[in-house]
């Protein structure tokens, strides 16, 4: 089908397109200063349009809001936040952005908003949140990343066990506002905060043992790697620790006693 044959058939900012199984979809988009920006696909017509429309509004009156997007439903949310964001700040992201002052948010849902410093916007303009379960993770040569390792967490990272959030937004990760309690693997912090515990996951978690400073509790966790790596043939992962010579790593290694 030829470009004027499409437009001759379709509402202006809407473009037939069809899937490798042939089946019929409307495309709509949107330019802005020059940018060609696309809207998403559509089953019908009606709906790419009214996205079209809508997007157009939402380009052209300054006064809408994030916090009217439930008066715009026929636009997609990510879409949304992406036009306001080009509107009101001159930028365009693939991503749903928006920038502040000193930092930005990124709306995954009108519900989930995260907060970021401005040093993470290039990463995050580049790669796409998405969630599985209740943890967030982006797409990362060709692997799920969890987003937490981008600040030093572990990848399931529980708050309150293994990081804080000391205004208590669990989706405002700037480096003030997110305080690092372990990132060790087998260890977490002990229910009354004084401590850490040792653990290793056999056929449910085993108790190694517990230890006042996560050092000493990752090095626990990896002799008790090391130990059923060898007698049971597993692969546990184990802890890189650079924070102390080999020296010392052996002398804390050694006199630690395990019963596995």
């Amino acid at each position: 089908m030829s470009k004027s044959e499409n437009n001759a058939k379709t509402p202006k900012g809407v473009y037939i397109t069809r899937t490798a199984a042939g089946k019929t979809l409307y495309r709509a988009s949107v330019t802005k200063a020059s940018r060609h920006i696309s809207l998403g696909s559509y089953p019908d017509e009606k709906k790419a349009h009214k996205a079209y429309l809508t997007a157009l509004k939402v380009l052209e009156n300054n006064s809408i809001s994030l916090d009217d997007f439930q008066d715009f439903k026929a636009l997609k949310y990510e879409k949304a936040v992406i036009l306001m964001n080009l509107r009101d700040n001159g930028i365009y992201f693939g991503t749903p952005i928006y920038l502040r002052k000193d930092y930005f948010n990124y709306h995954l849902t009108p519900e989930i908003v995260f907060t970021f410093d401005l040093e993470d916007l290039f990463y995050f303009s580049s790669h796409k949140i998405s969630k599985r379960g209740g943890h967030f993770f982006v797409a990362d040569y060709g692997s799920q990343v969890s987003i937490g390792s981008r600040f030093g967490l572990k990848p399931y990272s529980v708050e309150g066990r293994d990081c804080r959030f000391i205004n208590g937004d669990p989706y405002d990760y700037r480096r003030s506002n997110l305080e690092v309690l372990n990132t060790y693997h087998g260890v977490i912090v002990s229910p009354d905060q004084k401590g850490y515990i040792a653990r290793i996951h056999t056929s449910g978690y085993t108790k190694i043992g517990f230890y006042e400073s996560a050092l000493e509790a990752a090095i626990a966790y990896n002799k008790a790697a090391d130990i059923l790596n060898k007698k049971e043939n597993k692969n546990y992962p184990e802890n890189y620790i650079d924070e102390v010579s080999g020296k010392v790593y052996a002398e804390i290694y050694n006199s630690i006693k395990l019963d596995l």
